[in-house]
């Protein structure tokens, strides 16, 4: 029943640019280093990160969205 969406997706996967997989191995690894090599000081800022409101944590989110296609749109030109 589901073969079709598996064979897609494997097909999407392997036809996938390589830059985007460079991107994304990148964000592993930097979204790695904070708990490699500090996880007491990474845990406290998790723990801070959730006890602020929503408006924040919306507000914070946007601008690392807008930051990454401002520079993605740097790069790309």
């Amino acid at each position: 029943m589901f073969r079709p969406a598996i064979a897609g997706l494997f097909y999407w996967i392997k036809t996938m640019n390589s830059t985007i997989w460079m991107a994304l191995a990148l964000v592993l690894v930097l979204e790695g280093l904070g708990p490699m090599l500090y996880p007491g000081g990474w845990r406290k800022f998790i723990t801070a990160m959730t006890r602020l409101p929503d408006t924040l944590l919306r507000r914070f989110g946007g601008g690392l969205v807008v930051a990454g296609m401002v520079i993605f749109y740097m790069v790309s030109r």
